[in-house]
């Protein structure tokens, strides 16, 4: 029988984690009970919070005495970050699942996303809204709206609860053929406004025996990409579109962190990179702009997106930016120019044409990148043309290929 890890505070919540623990093993499958409280637990778990506290170099009597809770809550989560992946690899249990408020949800979620991809991890949670990157990282965590607080049995919780154990059998018991390919990956970032050029460049790739991931430049789609780069998934990166970088420095709302653009440079992994949709930063609704930037080119790209036109200072320290992570590369790098435009708007006739701007950035890459280990390409193309898309793409083959004839020489 499968395994589903339940984790939670049995303190304060014993009576709500007994209902669940009966309803997941109702369904055939087997329970191991992680208690992550502070306090006494209301029924005897499998692994106790002691268990959990020796894993973040402490003890579970010192956490009780010192009566801080952002402390223990802190302690507990490094050692269910350190405790559960050893525990999924000695083979304990096969699915995860919990249940919380924030703070029962940070007290799990470190130890969820330590978890392989694909392991299914359920949070029924009071933080299932708005911003939830702090509780799901670069993960597949699965957060679900608890709608009223875990607190009791009542006819709103218990139906929450049945449905996040039925989700999690679900997904423990109905299982699919492995999804098996043995060509080398390639990762591509795209956004809407450079969709064309991706989905050109993965033809290409594709029709010659590679398989491509892409991932969606919103923020969290360039940290997952950068994250899974850095574990070696891939044997090249196709990096054309780089907008994080003027959310990043301007202010925008899908920025994807100062390391954006160092993975595959610290890695050695070939990577070709552009300057997709660098004119433009994100904002939510057109109401959510913030009031500095009312004056600036907006354009209204769906109504839950605003775009806000880069300025040529802006795009000056954009330039300065990628060429100081573009400097880290030691090998197999080429940074290629559109000359004709970054993005779909970025075009003749198109709103956010700005040749100046375009201009600014392109010269600044060219005079901040000292390092010969780049090679810099100018393209008399706009981004979405095919011609452009294809010779990325085999400029990437390219460089795949140097570097796999250097490791057999």
């Amino acid at each position: 029988m499968k395994t589903v890890a339940l984790i939670g505070t049995f303190d304060t919540k014993g009576e709500e984690y007994s209902y669940i623990k009966k309803q997941i093993e109702k369904l055939g499958l087997n329970v191991l009970t992680i208690h992550v409280g502070v306090f006494e637990p209301a029924f005897k778990p499998d692994i106790s919070n002691q268990r959990v506290a020796e894993e973040a170099g402490t003890d579970i009597r010192s956490l009780a005495k010192r009566k801080d809770r952002a402390h223990a809550t802190e302690v507990l989560s490094r050692g269910m970050e350190k405790l559960v992946p050893k525990l999924y690899e000695q083979g304990r249990f096969d699915g995860i699942l919990s249940f919380g408020g924030t703070g029962g949800t940070s007290l799990v979620a470190p130890g969820m996303r330590a978890l392989p991809i694909g392991v299914p991890k359920i949070i029924v949670s009071t933080v299932a809204s708005g911003d939830t990157s702090p509780y799901i990282g670069t993960s597949d965590l699965i957060l679900i709206p608890s709608i009223v607080d875990v607190a009791g049995l009542n006819k709103i919780s218990v139906q929450i609860f049945n449905n996040a154990v039925l989700a999690m059998a679900g997904m423990l018991k109905f299982e699919t053929e492995p999804f098996t390919s043995d060509k080398p990956l390639i990762a591509a970032s795209m956004f809407g406004v450079t969709t064309p050029a991706i989905n050109f460049a993965r033809h290409y790739l594709e029709a010659r025996g590679y398989e491509v991931l892409v991932f969606h430049a919103t923020g969290v789609g360039g940290k997952t990409m950068e994250s899974l780069i850095q574990s070696g998934f891939f044997q090249g990166v196709l990096d054309l579109t780089t907008t994080e970088w003027a959310d990043e420095l301007v202010g925008g709302v899908l920025n994807a962190g100062p390391h954006r653009l160092e993975a595959a440079s610290k890695t050695r992994t070939p990577q070709v990179v552009s300057v997709g949709a660098l004119d433009m930063v994100n904002f939510g609704p057109y109401e959510t702009v913030p009031e500095k930037f009312k004056s600036r080119l907006l354009y209204k790209h769906n109504p839950t997106v605003t775009l806000m036109r880069t300025t040529e200072e802006e795009n000056k320290r954009i330039g300065e930016k990628l060429a100081e992570k573009l400097n880290l590369a030691e090998a197999y790098t080429a940074l290629i120019i559109p000359e004709k435009g970054v993005s779909g708007i970025d075009v003749e006739g198109e709103p956010f044409r700005g040749e100046k701007e375009d201009a600014i950035l392109f010269q600044t890459l060219t005079d901040q990148i000292t390092n010969p280990a780049v090679e810099m390409i100018y393209r008399p193309e706009a981004i979405n043309d095919q011609t452009f898309a294809e010779f990325a793409a085999q400029k990437l083959i390219t460089l795949i290929e140097e570097k796999e004839g250097k490791n057999n020489e």
